[in-house]
């Protein structure tokens, strides 16, 4: 199974690499996430510039026309600084529905401006009580003379008191059906807050609220939606490990520079048994988040869990003995070990 990236998806990873990491180092992400909105507006414009908010967009909606594979990639960098731009919650979950659902009409007005950073959509779709379900049933909507309107609470939604543009899932006569509501529109109550990663969140209220159907007629779109978030939670699984490549990437430098009794920490096998098992780890979770990628680009349709065990190509049964993270049964894509680990030692088998 060849995992090789291209040149010019190497290019796209160099590109917003360097992008983020001028941007956000720990004091700076701080700094900006201290502030509203809780990310960089500069930053974002500069994502937008490069072609990376419109990545998984068809050409004539104003995309790039990308495939999971480069949602990956920068799902990792951003992961790697542990930037706060909404890339996921607006570019790949609510834009994702809006390319999957709305009509052409309507994915000109809406993924556009996404993708050019000139407008912020955001999915509402949680709703309090509720676990990560695909359907709405807190917020619910009715057609009168004048369209419909919505009524209920959903919460908690990401960047939902900067977003300018609403997609709200709500509860109709056959299932659940998506809705677009502007930021201005009537009836419409945010209540922002910081969260405890320092990002935004949002309690959004509609009473009433006017709102305009997407896409045409009211089928049941909650297949739609559990597509939609299968792609959001791979994705957030690419900044998990972007973010576990930084942790194991400092602690490795902390052993190789920090001295006790006068010889560096790495010289210490406890702690380089520790740091071969954070390397383990990380290999174990790469492997998982590209085989969910790859379901994804290869079927177009949410992984399912490796239970009961998988059969075929590209996803085989592990069970190898060791320390708690080496010990879970994985399913992982069949890529061959690494050689050695950054600190020079070879994990143990």
């Amino acid at each position: 199974m060849d995992f090789t990236f291209d040149t010019e998806q190497h290019a796209l990873r160099e590109a917003v690499a360097g992008l983020l990491q001028r941007a956000y180092d720990p004091e700076k992400r701080r700094a900006v996430t201290k502030d509203e909105p809780g990310f960089d507006e500069k930053t974002w414009s500069q994502l937008a510039e490069m072609g990376v908010l419109g990545l998984p967009f068809a050409e004539e909606d104003g995309g790039m026309g990308a495939g999971q594979a480069e949602v990956a990639l920068v799902a990792t960098e951003i992961g790697k600084v542990l930037a706060p731009e909404p890339f996921v919650e607006s570019v790949v979950l609510a834009g994702g529905l809006v390319a999957a659902v709305g009509t052409a009409e309507q994915r000109a007005e809406l993924l556009g401006p996404l993708a050019e950073g000139a407008s912020l959509v955001v999915f509402a779709h949680a709703e309090p009580g509720s676990r990560w379900t695909p359907t709405a049933t807190g917020v619910t909507a009715a057609q009168g003379a004048d369209g419909w309107t919505l009524t209920g609470v959903k919460e908690p939604v990401p960047s939902g008191a900067r977003a300018d543009v609403l997609v709200v899932s709500a509860a109709v006569e056959g299932g659940t059906a998506l809705f677009v509501v502007r930021a201005d529109a009537a009836g419409l109550t945010r209540t922002g807050y910081r969260t405890h990663d320092g990002t935004r969140a949002a309690r959004v209220t509609l009473d009433g609220t006017p709102a305009e159907l997407l896409g045409e007629g009211t089928a049941d779109r909650t297949a739609d939606v559990e597509l939609a978030l299968a792609r959001a939670t791979v994705a957030y699984a690419h900044e998990a490990v972007g973010a576990m490549q930084t942790a194991l990437t400092t602690t490795s430098e902390y052993l190789k520079t920090r001295k006790q009794f006068g010889v560096p920490l790495s010289k210490f096998q406890a702690l380089t048994f520790r740091a071969a098992d954070m390397y383990v780890s990380l290999e174990l979770v790469r492997s998982i988040a590209l085989w969910a990628t790859m379901v994804l680009d290869a079927e177009g349709s949410s992984p399912r869990p490796c239970s009961p065990p998988p059969t075929g190509p590209g996803c085989r049964r592990r069970r190898p003995a060791g320390t708690s993270a080496r010990r879970p049964s994985s399913c992982t894509a069949g890529s061959a070990s690494p050689p050695s680990t950054p600190w020079g030692t070879t994990p143990r088998g």
